[in-house]
């Protein structure tokens, strides 16, 4: 997909979501809260993403390595 297209496609969503916006107060309302709980559902992930993200680059990030615990070989046990 190259940049135009996908940039078409964003203004595309963009302006199905601002009719829906504009038609919100005009709706059912099981329409308003299908429409609510989507709008959540995209937030809670995107928010999720950055805290994801956020957190994997402050340890790759923070110049300070990463401590190393020990590592303890298990020995076989013996037979009784």
């Amino acid at each position: 997909m190259s940049y135009k297209d996908f940039q078409k496609e964003l203004h595309t969503i963009g302006e199905k979501l601002w009719l829906k916006l504009q038609r919100l107060p005009r709706a059912e309302p099981l329409e308003i809260v299908s429409f609510f709980v989507i709008v959540l559902f995209i937030v809670t992930i995107l928010s999720m993403m950055i805290i994801a993200c956020s957190c994997c680059c402050t340890r790759c990030c923070s110049g300070s390595p990463k401590p190393k615990g020990r590592r303890i070989q298990v020995q076989p046990a013996g037979h009784a």
